[in-house]
């Protein structure tokens, strides 16, 4: 009898032990993915015209890299009230598209470049819940979508046929959303997102708080469940690292956008250094996959 009263009481501390462990894995922050991005250099960012975000360029053969700042927003588009420019993309056709938002109102705009140089906008209406925040933007590989991102805490991303790709948009009608990607659990303050995949996003994601994924200003990845279209798909988000935070300077870093060069396998995400320093030490990282 003693024996077996041994027998449940080490049952019993085994089931209280794997309950206790089940409660502090419920508890803790998401583990960070396998997927390892290592940093392998970086450029000084210009406050001005590399400030918001950044794309290489397939098509024309050569063609440097694109940066967006405030620097960089044409005079004519400024005053009309489209003041922020966000990360901006290309297709890998060689359209170049940057998106627009002004402080009030009810639109975004998305100012594109086709391959010959000329230039045309297309504005959105705001569906109802929609923000008025038109952070970034990421064409599928395929070309004919569109993916672009709200700022604050979001369940989902966006997505519109590609402006001047896609032969349903015109510059002189609404550019309509098509469908939505949701996500499996909320993100914060995206700042940008590249394809490095058909159906995965790498994201750069600004979040000072470090609550949603244990860590501030984490890399993403976004797994999603197909190919963006008109339909809904679903989105699986990770937490891959935290991006770098040095500085001369002590304070509140701020992420911005982020591109994936498929020719090279390069990352690039820009990290803008807090107060004084923004001016002098700013940075472009690159990374590669490990």
């Amino acid at each position: 009898m003693p024996s077996r009263a041994r027998q449940r009481c080490h049952a019993l501390l085994t089931g209280l032990v794997a309950l206790a462990s089940a409660a502090v894995l419920a508890g803790a922050p998401p583990a960070v993915a396998a997927d390892t991005w290592t940093e392998v250099g970086s450029d000084r960012a210009d406050p001005l015209t590399e400030s918001q975000g950044l794309t290489s360029v397939e098509v024309p053969a050569n063609s440097p890299n694109r940066y967006t700042g405030i620097g960089t927003i044409p005079v004519g588009v400024s005053s009309r009230g489209w003041n922020h420019v966000g990360d901006p993309d290309a297709s890998y056709n060689g359209y170049y598209i940057e998106p627009y938002q002004a402080d009030s109102g009810t639109a975004k705009m998305f100012r594109v470049q086709a391959p010959g140089g000329a230039w045309s906008e297309y504005v959105h209406t705001l569906s109802g819940g929609e923000a008025l925040n038109n952070s970034w933007v990421a064409v599928t590989p395929g070309g004919q979508w569109m993916l672009a991102g709200e700022w604050g805490t979001m369940n989902r991303l966006l997505v519109f046929p590609t402006p001047g790709v896609n032969p349903g948009t015109s510059p002189s009608a609404n550019l309509p959303q098509a469908s939505t990607v949701r996500l499996d659990r909320p993100v914060r303050d995206v700042q940008g997102c590249d394809f490095s995949g058909p159906t995965t996003l790498l994201c750069s994601s600004d979040d000072p708080a470090g609550t949603l994924f244990g860590m501030t200003k984490p890399l993403l990845r976004i797994d999603l469940s197909a190919e963006p279209g008109s339909a809904d798909v679903t989105g699986r988000v990770t937490a891959l690292r935290q991006l770098p935070l040095r500085s001369g300077c002590s304070g509140n870093f701020e992420t911005e956008g982020v591109d994936y060069d498929r020719r090279t396998g390069t990352l690039r995400v820009i990290v803008l250094s807090p107060g004084f320093c923004v001016l002098t030490d700013s940075k472009t990282y690159r990374f590669t996959r490990s």
